[in-house]
């Protein structure tokens, strides 16, 4: 199980969530498939559907996915306000502590998932209210992260502080993907490199800019993380 961070709203979290469950669920010489799962446990910028509340994000997270729970499994906090979750959670009178979410969760799904993973919303430091944050969440699952990186201007920072901010809340990084969301970035192989040197965790893929957004072809660019027993040989 892994928990999927971002340096910021924006710089491809669930592009990346989504090729790493279609680079996990291939099926293989043998006719095996794996049982993947991601999730999303809140969710604002919904659009009401005659089902309810829908989040493009989360709905791309279940079609990924080879289980197929019901979608309140995958996102249970879902706001229509394309806000910051907590203001919207508060107008509401919901309560999305880390308590709160950690109980939302669907701990059977999860078990039985061969590869399972959570996508955050927005950066590291999500706020949810009453001074609590996402990276609580994380801290009580005690599962690696994976950082995605928006390289764009301003990335060098956001992805050493990232790191920094998880490391020091006593996780494990798994890797981190560097995803090009501005396809006119200045200097993007130099920032590239520089993140190579300053990011003392592994790389698992540089996703090119895509006009259109296709996990299966960004599953090209990207590998799993090794199975947690064998990064702490």
């Amino acid at each position: 199980m892994y928990f999927v961070t971002g340096t910021d709203t924006d710089c491809g979290k669930t592009l990346v969530s989504c090729a790493l469950l279609h680079r996990a669920g291939v099926v293989t010489a043998s006719g095996h498939q794996a049982r993947t799962l991601g999730l999303k446990p809140v969710a604002s910028g919904c659009e009401m559907t005659p089902d309810g509340l829908r989040n493009s994000d989360a709905c791309a997270l279940l079609s990924a996915s080879t289980l197929k729970p019901a979608y309140w499994m995958v996102n249970p906090f879902a706001f229509e306000p394309a806000i910051a979750p907590h203001i919207a959670a508060q107008e509401q009178g919901v309560d999305i502590s880390p308590e709160s979410l950690m109980s939302s969760l669907d701990l059977t799904q999860m078990a039985i998932a061969d590869f399972c993973l959570i996508e955050g919303a927005g950066g590291w430091r999500l706020p949810l209210g009453q001074g609590r944050y996402m990276s609580e969440l994380v801290q009580y699952l005690s599962v690696p992260v994976i950082l995605v990186v928006g390289m764009k201007l301003g990335c060098l920072n956001h992805a050493v502080l990232t790191l920094e901010a998880i490391k020091a809340d006593g996780l494990e990084v798994a890797g981190w993907v560097a995803n090009c969301v501005d396809p006119e970035m200045s200097r993007y192989q130099e920032n590239l490199d520089s993140l190579k040197t300053l990011l003392d965790v592994p790389l698992l893929g540089e996703i090119p800019f895509l006009p259109e957004v296709s996990p299966q072809l960004a599953a090209n660019f990207i590998r799993l993380p090794r199975p947690e027993s064998k990064r702490r040989r």
